[in-house]
């Protein structure tokens, strides 16, 4: 039986089609979820994807939050259900509260584009089994509001429980991609909720599955194939 990803488009998402040609690729069937619909439609597992949802007014996914696909993903998420944040996703996740801290603009307030050097910090989660801690990928990023923070007990728990799941590499020049691209507090570009089944990170990995597109690499399909064996054998 063929895993379902269901793919949330909220109004202001840019990155839907490509997220269900990334979950397509990796050999899973995409489900079109609409943000007014509160029903999941069955699906396995979710993806919040990339965008500016209703113009990121107010806060980048402070408004998407309350959209009421959202009732229903909460309380899924909160029981185990799968859920990626990318991007935008990932600031809908923290206004949500499925993910701690929140998201503040770029310190050199200009929006950013480009491939990014990151290492996977945490291998263990539904969405990361397929790298291994430690590894160093480079995937496409592009945000304005991307400036991940928290207090310092939050950061304080999140790297004592191994829940900063990608980590910006701080060495080389930012020219080739390396360094902190707009001023997250412990070079973090991803965590994990405690259970590890909600992931949420800036750059995006839908656009590094291929060859043909995004870095001309493929180091976010892990992403996607990675969730695909968790739900086949669980």
């Amino acid at each position: 039986m063929t895993a379902r990803i269901g793919v949330v488009t909220f109004p202001g998402s840019l990155d839907d089609r490509d997220t269900q040609r990334a979950i397509r690729v990796a050999g899973a069937e995409p489900v079109a979820l609409w943000h007014k619909d509160k029903d999941l439609k069955q699906v396995d597992a979710v993806v919040l994807c990339g965008g500016f949802s209703y113009g990121d007014y107010l806060r980048a996914g402070a408004i998407a939050r309350f959209s009421p696909v959202m009732d229903t993903l909460i309380d899924q998420a909160k029981a185990g259900l799968p859920v990626l944040g990318i991007c935008n996703g990932f600031q809908i996740l923290t206004e949500a509260h499925l993910l701690p801290g929140g998201m503040l603009g770029n310190d050199h307030l200009h929006f950013i584009c480009r491939d990014q050097k990151l290492r996977v910090e945490n291998a263990e989660t539904a969405w990361t089994s397929d790298y291994t801690a430690g590894q160093e990928i480079s995937i496409p990023l592009k945000n304005m509001d991307g400036r991940y923070v928290a207090d310092r007990r939050t950061l304080d728990e999140l790297e004592a429980e191994g829940r900063v799941a990608f980590r910006y590499l701080a060495r080389g020049e930012a020219a080739d991609g390396y360094g902190n691209p707009n001023g997250s507090l412990n070079d973090i570009a991803g965590v994990t909720n405690a259970a590890g089944n909600v992931v949420g990170l800036m750059p995006h990995p839908e656009h590094a599955v291929e060859p043909l597109i995004g870095t001309g690499r493929t180091d976010g399909l892990p992403f996607f194939t990675s969730i695909l064996k968790k739900l086949v054998n669980a």
